[in-house]
């Protein structure tokens, strides 16, 4: 039997989870195109949406951030919001 509320209840997590996947590679990868001043990988960044791919592509492979580093930024970030 179909039933569209569970249907609908199901993408709704997916997009979701995606979203909280998504979002803080996002942020991450266009603040550090920031800091070392690369306004072409900014502004592909910020305009395209790759499941992360791109934005962790860029983190490791043209930032060469490691991951103790990508580590250390998000928890600095998420204690800055905690207060």
């Amino acid at each position: 039997m179909y039933n569209p509320f569970f249907t609908h209840a199901f993408v709704n997590i997916f997009l979701v989870i995606i979203a909280l996947w998504t979002i803080p590679w996002k942020i991450y990868a266009i603040w550090t195109a920031v800091k070392n001043d690369q306004k072409k990988w900014f502004v592909a960044l910020l305009l395209l949406n790759t499941l992360s791919i791109l934005e962790i592509y860029y983190i490791f492979h043209i930032a060469k951030k490691k991951w103790s580093e990508v580590k250390t930024d998000f928890k600095r970030a998420l204690s800055s919001v905690k207060k």
